[in-house]
């Protein structure tokens, strides 16, 4: 079997709750960012929440992708570090279900877990505990099945730990030996403070497709205007697709630069919606799209996924579907 898109990220089951901006500042949680955080954190606030519902979905930002690929259609595969509990056992399930190829085994040891809590303007704040997934490393990624994908997508976060890097690193490495593409997505500004010289080293180097948002852009080109970002990017990677929230993006290819308008949306969660663009960027490039109706595919996936809670589409996307989004 081969695949459209390989993906390589965290294993972490999201749990979201609904709270107020209130609850952030009387908790001393910094809003609208991922914290790292042990278990005894996430616990403390889950019991002050505990009148609140929580939602539970297999996530992480690569995964979240890859599940969006999956239900567009499309071929994909993940490679992730679960553990062998309760969350872990849920997780591979949730993903085989959807037709996701997982072959690395599970470890002993607590699946990764993270505790979205999302405010009424639908910003979500994230306190993740990595648990297992942080384990991940280069003797998980196997040669063979890299081979088989048009696209290995790497999740930035990986590079906030040794074990994780050595995968992400070992993924791009097979996929060049491959004759396979490479998408990289900065996934978190934070990242750009720790690890600004090895992503200037692969957006010059071994990566494709360059995802990133405004802030990521602005933070790694030292520049303010997001078209001056997306082109001083694109003079050192062949494709860049840059996202601006409910105004859209730009899509860089070829020296072109395409505007991708943004779809209304009442959001209620924007969980997920960067993970689910690139789900609809990665589906269109490797199925046919050009790069500016794949840009469109994305920013309608997004528009739907904040309007629910969770980074999930609602409902797979059939190839009518997609055709329609299209015309």
């Amino acid at each position: 079997m081969s695949y459209d898109v390989f993906g390589v990220g965290n294993a972490i089951m999201d749990m979201q709750v609904q709270c107020d901006d209130a609850f952030l500042e009387a908790m001393g949680i910094e809003k609208g960012i991922m914290t790292l955080v042990d278990e005894m954190r996430q616990q403390q606030i889950l019991d002050a929440l505990a009148e609140h519902d929580v939602h539970y979905c297999s996530g992480g930002s690569a995964a979240n992708t890859i599940v969006g690929v999956a239900d567009m259609g499309g071929t994909a595969a993940y490679a992730c570090k679960t553990g062998t509990d309760g969350f872990g056992n849920q997780y591979l399930q949730e993903m085989r279900d959807l037709g996701i190829t997982i072959e690395v085994p599970q470890m002993e040891g607590q699946t990764g877990t993270c505790v979205v809590l999302i405010t009424p303007d639908a910003q979500r704040t994230m306190l993740t505990n990595l648990g297992i997934s942080s384990a991940l490393d280069k003797n998980d990624i196997i040669d063979t099945e890299i081979a088989k994908a048009k696209y290995v997508y790497v999740e930035g976060y990986l590079f906030a730990g040794e074990s994780t890097k050595a995968a992400a690193l070992q993924a791009i490495e097979l996929a060049k030996k491959n004759g396979v593409k490479v998408a990289l997505t900065v996934s978190d500004p934070f990242l750009i403070d720790i690890c600004r010289d090895q992503f200037q080293e692969l957006i010059e180097g071994p990566v494709d497709l360059l995802f990133c948002n405004e802030i990521e852009a602005a933070a790694l080109t030292g520049m303010d205007d997001p078209i001056d970002c997306a082109h001083e990017i694109h003079k050192h990677c062949e494709n860049v697709a840059l996202t601006l929230g409910k105004k859209g993006s730009i899509i860089m290819h070829q020296g072109e630069a395409f505007p991708v308008e943004g779809f209304e949306a009442d959001a209620i969660d924007t969980t997920g919606a960067g993970d689910m663009y690139a789900a609809g960027v990665l589906y269109g490039i490797t199925n046919g799209l050009s790069w500016q109706k794949a840009g469109h595919l994305g920013s309608h996936a997004a528009a739907l996924v904040v309007a629910q809670l969770g980074a999930r589409l609602p409902g797979a996307f059939s190839k009518e579907t997609i055709g329609q989004l299209l015309k």
